[in-house]
């Protein structure tokens, strides 16, 4: 049963997918942009989680301009009675966390960042502009490497914003919407040392 569930790299993704946005329905067009697949590689695996009770599939209708309506394709969504349903979204939601504390190790091996903040998909919170908000000086080179391997671990594009130390009081300090939004929203904090006095 588990070898089935977990078969490919392609099904991971897509599982990834669906249970940690279980609210949400999923064209195969939205499927191939989102992951990065191929469209005969996601009709297969779909098969293969419809078979195996993990996903749904409905109908998308659209109005066609008159009373009519006309199919644009089949949604596709987790399967929220699916016997094993809670217990697999919690192993997505922790591998999640488990990626993140690796990236977090990566990244104090190359600078000392004041701030780290994770939302967006790292917290199920898609209207989050960003997924990774960090206050520091770094380099870029480095850096982006670390996102690369996160992303490649995650099977997902990762949307992270960067801001040194100045560049975040002063958007604080004016009420900077974008900011505003990362702060009070919702989020996981992996480093807060802003603010603090330096004891050197």
């Amino acid at each position: 049963m588990l070898n089935d569930i977990f078969g490919s790299a392609a099904r991971v993704k897509l599982l990834n997918l669906f249970f940690l946005y279980p609210e949400k329905q999923y064209l195969v067009a939205d499927l191939t942009k989102e992951l990065g697949l191929t469209t005969p590689a996601i009709r297969r695996e779909l098969d293969n989680l419809l078979k195996l009770g993990l996903i749904t599939e409905e109908k998308a209708l659209e109005n066609s301009g008159d009373t009519k309506t006309k199919s644009k394709g089949n949604y596709f969504s987790a399967n929220n009675n699916f016997i094993l349903y809670p217990e697999i979204r919690a192993l997505f939601v922790k591998a999640q966390i488990l990626f993140s504390q690796k990236f977090l190790d990566s990244l104090q091996k190359i600078c000392r960042p004041k701030f780290l903040a994770l939302t967006g998909l790292f917290t199920n919170y898609p209207e989050a502009q960003t997924d990774l908000l960090l206050v520091g000086n770094l380099r870029h080179s480095a850096f982006l490497q670390l996102i690369k391997n996160l992303e490649k671990d995650l099977g997902r594009e990762i949307n992270f914003t960067i801001l040194n130390e100045g560049e975040f009081y002063y958007r604080r300090e004016v009420m900077d919407i974008f900011l505003y939004n990362i702060m009070e929203g919702k989020k996981l904090v992996l480093i807060d040392n802003l603010d603090k006095k330096s004891s050197d």
